[in-house]
């Protein structure tokens, strides 16, 4: 898997990538440069380069963008393979790549995750929902979907900070679309049950643990909703899906969901 072979490369600390992007820009030659030195007029990457220093360990990747960043002497390196889109980092000398996160200490920003969902958005309008609970008023004003696994403890978590949420916004509501991971066994059937009775009540008890029902209908929804996170590019669970398309991977709390909102409705 793609998120199997990122850890592969050293991850490397916030602190430390400074420091190397600190040395890269403000060493060339052995000669110091002025701090208002433009770096980019000396140091350029191609897709080409990019591809070849990526291509050794994923073939058949293509590069989707070469950009600086926020670091001085960084080039952030978006890029698909095997159907999926991540984010790598590279030093301007072209001899260090870097994975994992890339943190704004001030802010606490994570700026690697918002890119994440940057470049992995996806229209929202053409989810189907008809097989989805509802959390919150069905017309709120800002409509959030949730892949969730009955059997998924972070699932859980976010359960109970989704239900914060609306407490507080009752312009927030969330869909909620069952998505059983292949490896929690049993855990199809209990969604398979919920989705029958379109119960949050029965999700609730299977997030407690509580045995459920036999599905009370024939349905494909768990293996059409299985497809279409195949095809939205998401692996795990929990996972929101932002009005605006953003994905948003992981337990979240209910500040930080409602900071997810305001964002997206100041861009």
């Amino acid at each position: 898997m793609l998120i199997l072979w990122m850890r592969k490369f050293c991850v490397v600390t916030f602190i430390l990538i400074s420091f190397a992007g600190f040395f890269s820009a403000a060493v060339v030659s052995g000669t110091e440069q002025p701090a208002n030195h433009d770096c980019i007029k000396c140091h350029k990457i191609t897709n080409e380069e990019a591809a070849s220093l990526l291509g050794d360990t994923l073939p058949d990747i293509k590069i989707i963008e070469c950009r600086p960043i926020q670091v001085k002497g960084l080039w952030e390196l978006t890029f698909e393979a095997k159907g999926q889109k991540a984010i790598a980092y590279v030093d301007f000398s072209k001899k260090y790549l870097f994975s994992g996160s890339l943190l704004d200490i001030k802010t606490k920003a994570n700026l690697t995750q918002e890119r994440f969902a940057e470049i992995n958005k996806v229209d929202a309008s053409k989810i189907p929902l008809e097989d989805a609970l509802v959390m919150g008023e069905k017309d709120a004003k800002y409509r959030l979907i949730v892949f969730t696994d009955p059997d998924c403890p972070y699932c859980e978590k976010l359960h109970q900070e989704m239900k914060k949420v609306i407490e507080k916004r009752k312009d927030i509501a969330f869909l909620i679309k069952m998505f059983p991971l292949p490896f929690h066994k049993g855990a199809d059937v209990k969604a398979k049950a919920i989705v029958c009775e379109k119960s949050i009540a029965l999700l609730e008890d299977a997030f407690a643990k509580k045995p459920l029902p036999a599905p009370k209908c024939e349905t494909k929804v768990i293996e059409e909703n299985i497809k279409l996170a195949e095809t939205l590019g998401i692996r795990g669970t929990p996972t929101i899906i932002l009005p605006n398309g953003s994905i948003s991977p992981g337990y979240k709390d209910a500040n930080a969901i409602i900071d997810l909102i305001e964002k997206q409705s100041t861009n």
